[in-house]
């Protein structure tokens, strides 16, 4: 839990007055002085006045609630969870298993086994359905759970004030009468009733319908004030655009205004995913060519004069082996795998579909601070301006949080440089913390680019609590993305009230007085840009005498009354494994580009030390984007390295652009007006540490660690799934097609029938259930970075994958046909031959799930240690295989009888044929790339 000392809006509180506050109360209770009105939180809050609520609550906002009595609301209300749908029982999850048509199928072909008088291969039959639903309950019992053990880890978090300590904790652990502490980006995490606002705005779009932010006040309101006017509360549900607000928890859970709509929607699920589609359709159509092949086998059975009894059931076991019943359990496994290893390597997946849009991702459109650097922003040099308009640098020692190092150049009392780091350490919402026993090292809380201007200050021998105290904050207009300005207005002992502003140099120098600043804001443009091409980023601060703050004048108001008072150079220094991560993505075929809200000259410096820009690629802040057209903007994409200073509108208008290019676009973002083109983005991925709640509820994927790796991580992870599940299609089609073909020539070459019916919905139920799902387990070989992106379009079966089919299905039929054929011409009975092979169909098996693991490196080179699954699957499958040849009571329910030994060798050595043709294939394969790449 992150901590820090009990901090307010303007005016902030101090420990001598501790029942000041900006909204006046005079009445408020101290904390369990009142009995509290918490049951059932129904009454119009939004008609009490703060001291009402306050005291109905028994809480002071200087305080917040006490760790005892927080136990004790939460005991008599709950979490703060929203109603859930009930956890789908065991029960209905095996009755699901039994809803497929193919079920219905076996269910049929059970049911005319009784009524034919084989009443064995009924049980047989009705067995192996019974097995194959509990083990798919069972795996989609596991897969639930991890992937709501995976939502978890994406919960939203609040700041609360407790005991007089600002805390970080789980928004459902809010109970009424936590005093809530709300910033631009945040998400709110209970209904709350406003105690103090500065310029605060909500987006309740999700819960009014009101299109457009909606201006908060603390002024209570008519009882009957609809739910989207009443602007003294603030709701479950609804986000934080801009200002911050101090409140106080009103209701929690199913007694928000959205927990109570919310049983309305506790069925919904997420929809299926473009590659769920694409698999139901194509098991359609697979459904429509195995009812085609049981008319072909029912008309041959009938024309050779075959029992109508023995017909009819290998009919409808060769429908069921053209089902690949495997790969919808296989499909949800794997990306339930996927999920867990990425969640492992810090990316937590939030859309279901984001696992197979990772693979086929072409431009990863990255912010530059936290994600390709440090996050740990140190100024390094300082400009001060001068009379005679040239001005002076200072270069900074020290890097990091922890306040150590000399300004080098300047006395420490020198006026000028105590006049801009008084404004900038004033002119700030960070916090700077030292160590204790709960961290080992200087840290902040706020955001790095104001916590390196705090360190500064402390490095030249100011007393930042002694500077709060001089200059109490009076007002404040914040941080705005759109006009890159901050400014704040505070009261001196002995002089008027001043405002201090901070931001862009471009923006600052706008509202700087021309008269007597036209040389020094030339200077200090100079400086800027001097600065930014040593890839620091530059921040100007001014400063305006007796003025006040009009927030619906904004920034404007200032216009040519600021005084410049110096630039600040703040450098976040590279990751140093960055550079291999965008490395490993230009060999994946992945364009990197930058989207940064510094100067495009630090954007640049930075983007060609880390490899993303080349000689001749170019940047674009969003003044120059904004001046091309949609065309211009296409043709200049291929280019551009790096947009800087661009606003979020054009955040979105960069999104569009690379896909309307045929681009599969994953953009970053951490903030709230990021938000846009995080949902719009193919793959929207929001930053854990530093992002709003915003932004991690619109983007697909949030990463914990805002490291780049991580997201490059991601992407190799969603190639690994795709191409597990490829692998799962060419074994089941490759296992599947050999038992039709024997069939077919079997029955045209007026041969008795290979297989009874019961063996091969064993081998297409057990053998392959065994193999299957483990298969999705294989992990990454450590090429997927080398290939290319994954098509949006590409076929589930492409032309390198039916080759390999025809192959694979073509050999494996040829020696089975083979042994069948030789066998019965030397007088072996005809149990015993589909005895042989029924077994050699299952060796067969087992070697192709070897070759299925790649498409071109020898099984030799792999190791089954690689996958212990499969290992596991295979050993099991052979222990199958031996129990249905020489178990007695098994021998009847599947017509077997005992092989010998030296049957067995011969038949294992040419079922390895189907292995050793493909890996002919494979060397061929390697032999080609091997040529094409020395000829690139």
């Amino acid at each position: 839990m992150r901590q820090c000392r009990a901090r307010t809006l303007a005016p902030r509180l101090t420990p001598a007055e501790p029942d000041r506050l900006l909204c006046g109360l005079s009445n408020v209770k101290p904390p369990n002085a009142g009995g509290g009105e918490h049951a059932g939180m129904t009454r119009a809050w939004h008609a009490q006045t703060i001291d009402e609520t306050l005291a109905a609550l028994s809480v002071h906002p200087a305080t917040g609630l006490t760790a005892d009595e927080v136990r004790r609301r939460r005991g008599q209300h709950g979490p703060n969870a929203l109603p859930e749908a009930p956890a789908r029982p065991w029960w209905r999850t095996l009755a699901g298993q039994f809803a497929s048509p193919l079920i219905v199928i076996l269910f049929v072909a059970a049911g005319l086994a009784v009524m034919l008088g084989h009443v064995g291969d009924a049980g047989v039959i009705l067995a192996v359905v019974i097995v194959n639903a509990v083990i798919g309950t069972m795996q989609e019992g596991r897969a639930e759970k991890s992937m709501g053990a995976l939502r978890r880890l994406a919960e939203l978090h609040a700041r609360v004030r407790r005991g007089g300590i600002e805390q970080e904790l789980p928004a459902r652990d809010l109970v009424p009468g936590d005093i809530l502490l709300l910033a631009a980006g945040d998400a709110v995490g209970a209904d709350a009733r406003l105690l103090e606002v500065a310029q605060l705005q909500t987006a309740e779009a999700a819960l009014t319908g009101e299109s457009v932010p909606v201006v908060k006040a603390v002024a209570a309101q008519p009882e009957a004030t609809g739910l989207a006017d009443r602007h003294g509360m603030v709701y479950a549900g609804t986000q934080v655009t801009a200002g911050r607000a101090v409140a106080v928890v009103v209701s929690t859970g199913g007694h928000t205004e959205v927990g109570q709509i919310a049983g309305l929607t506790t069925s919904a699920q997420e929809p299926p995913t473009p590659l769920e589609l694409r698999i139901a359709q194509f098991g359609r159509w697979l459904v429509g060519a195995a009812l085609v092949l049981f008319a072909v086998v029912m008309a041959l059975g009938l024309w050779r004069g075959l029992p109508l009894t023995d017909v009819l059931m290998v009919a409808i076991s060769q429908m069921v082996s053209m089902v690949p019943e495997g790969l919808p359990v296989a499909m949800t496994i794997a990306l339930a795998v996927g999920m867990q290893r990425m969640a492992a390597r810090g990316a937590i997946i939030r859309r279901l579909s984001a696992v197979e849009t990772l693979g086929s991702t072409t431009v990863i459109c990255s912010d530059k601070t936290g994600t390709l650097t440090r996050n740990q922003m140190t100024a390094v040099a300082l400009w001060l301006p001068a009379v005679d308009g040239r001005g002076r640098e200072v270069r900074i020692d020290g890097i990091g949080y922890a306040p150590l190092g000399a300004l080098d150049g300047v006395a420490a009392d020198d006026p000028a440089l105590v006049a801009l780091l008084r404004a900038a350490a004033l002119c700030n919402d960070a916090e700077l913390l030292p160590p204790d026993v709960d961290r080992a090292d200087w840290t902040v809380l706020g955001d790095p680019t104001e916590a390196a201007l705090r360190v500064l200050a402390v490095k030249a021998g100011l007393d930042l609590t002694a500077l709060s105290a001089e200059a109490p904050r009076e007002a404040e207009l914040p941080f705005d993305a759109d006009s890159k300005l901050m400014a704040t207005r505070h009261r001196l002992a002995d002089a008027p009230r001043r405002v201090w502003l901070k931001g862009a140099p471009e923006a600052v120098l706008r509202l700087t007085r021309a008269h007597d600043e036209l040389a020094i804001g030339r200077a200090a443009q100079t400086a800027a840009e001097a600065m930014a091409q040593r890839a620091l980023r530059v921040l100007a601060v001014a400063e305006v005498d007796d003025d006040e703050l009009d927030p619906a004048a904004g920034f404007d108001a200032l216009a040519g009354r600021a005084r410049l008072l110096g630039l600040v150079g703040q450098i976040d220094p590279p990751r140093d494994e960055v550079r291999a991560a965008v490395a490993e993505c230009h060999a994946a075929g992945m364009r990197v580009v930058m989207v940064t809200g510094d100067h495009k000259l630090t954007g640049l410096a930075i983007a060609r030390q880390l490899g993303i820009a080349r000689d001749d690629d170019m940047a674009l802040d969003g003044a120059e984007l904004e001046r091309l057209g949609e065309a211009e903007l296409r043709q200049a994409l291929p280019r551009v390295a790096v947009f800087a200073r661009v606003q979020p509108a054009q955040k979105l208008r960069i999104v569009e652009a690379l896909q309307a290019g045929s681009e599969v676009v994953a953009m970053t973002g951490d903030g709230v007006n990021d938000a846009p083109a995080l949902a719009r983005a193919d793959v929207g991925v929001a930053m854990g540490i530093t992002g709003t709640e915003v932004a991690k509820s619109a983007a697909k994927i949030v990463i914990t660690d805002d490291d780049f790796r991580t997201i490059v991580g991601a992407v190799e992870q969603g190639r690994v799934v795709y191409a597990n599940l490829k692998k799962v299609i060419l074994y089941l089609f490759a296992t599947s097609l050999d038992e039709v073909a024997i069939l077919l020539l079997a029955l045209l070459g007026g041969y008795p029938l290979p297989l009874a019916a019961v063996q091969i919905l064993w081998i297409n139920i057990v053998t392959e259930g065994t193999l299957t799902v483990n298969l999705v387990m294989e992990p990454a070989d450590g090429r997927e970075m080398q290939r290319p992106p994954v098509p949006r379009d590409d076929r589930l079966l492409d032309r390198t994958m039916l080759g390999r089919v025809a192959l694979m299905a073509a050999t494996s039929t040829l020696v089975c046909f083979a042994w069948f054929v030789w066998r019965l011409q030397a007088d072996a009975s005809v149990d015993a031959v589909r005895t042989e092979v029924f077994t050699m169909l299952a060796m067969c098996q087992w070697f192709n799930v070897l070759n299925c693991r790649s498409a071109t490196q020898s099984v030799f080179r792999q190791g089954l240690a690689r996958n212990p699954w499969l290992l596991g699957g295979l050993l099991l499958s052979m222990l199958l295989q031996v129990a249905v040849l020489y178990l007695p009571f098994m021998q009847q329910l599947f017509y077997t009888v005992p092989l010998a030994g030296d049957v067995l060798l011969p038949m294992l050595a040419l079922a390895s044929a189907v292995l050793w043709v493909e890996e002919l294939r494979k060397w061929r394969a390697r032999v080609r790339l091997a040529q094409h790449r020395r000829a690139a």
